[in-house]
């Protein structure tokens, strides 16, 4: 068989996901967000110095604290199915923070056929953080849409780019699940066709990845 070399966007794939392992989202820098205006019913009140204060509600607590092991995170079976050449064990990129950003790689050329899958893991200081930061990620990929019964709030997305005549076809989910994130990133190239795999096969292999990894990350709940 012949060996084909990869296009630039395979062979650089890498350095995007390492950048994103390594800096994350700022959980504690960003400026705090004003509290939210409630309805407050009437009540009555006692009048006179002797009236004491409400106490304070206590601050619900995290559901998740630390990242679990990404590459531990997808079953042997659907990564045979979704990367088929690779192993099992994957490759975790070098984190700054490995209790709060994880994140592992799979890839294989099969024959002509290429894969490439990405799980990560992001934990955030508070649930209000992780949402408005799934928020803003959403906000900046258009053209997708909400993935119903996957967490707090799922989205799934689907691009394709061109490259000297060769396609390659990527798919994004994005997962909020209480405090943390799980980023899903799923593509595919044909070097012999130069084509990339259907819209329906990337989106659906995406999504089956990000069910697993957000079973895994409830089976590390506090």
């Amino acid at each position: 068989m012949r060996s084909l070399p990869l296009p630039l966007a395979l062979t650089a794939r890498l350095s995007p996901v390492a950048v994103l392992a390594c800096a994350g989202w700022a959980l504690t820098s960003g400026p705090a967000a004003p509290p939210a205006a409630g309805h407050q019913s009437a009540r009555h009140t006692p009048a006179g110095p002797s009236a004491a204060a409400d106490p304070a509600p206590a601050a619900a607590a995290n559901a998740y604290t630390t990242a679990p092991a990404p590459c531990s995170s997808v079953p042997a079976a659907t990564l045979k199915s979704l990367v088929p050449g690779a192993g099992t064990a994957g490759k975790e990129i070098p984190s700054t923070d490995t209790s709060l950003r994880r994140t592992c790689s799979w890839n294989a050329l099969d024959g002509y056929d290429y894969r490439w899958l990405d799980v990560s893991f992001e934990i955030g200081g508070s649930a209000q953080e992780a949402r408005r930061e799934y928020d803003q990620r959403v906000a900046e990929r258009g053209g997708g849409g909400a993935v119903p019964g996957l967490g707090d709030s799922a989205y799934s997305v689907v691009g394709l780019t061109t490259e000297d005549g060769q396609q390659t076809r990527e798919g994004v989910v994005l997962v909020r699940a209480a405090n943390a994130l799980v980023v899903v990133t799923y593509s595919g190239s044909d070097f012999e066709t130069r084509r990339a795999p259907s819209t329906d096969e990337i989106n659906k292999g995406a999504i089956k990845a990000a069910k697993s990894a957000v079973a895994a990350l409830d089976g590390g709940r506090d």
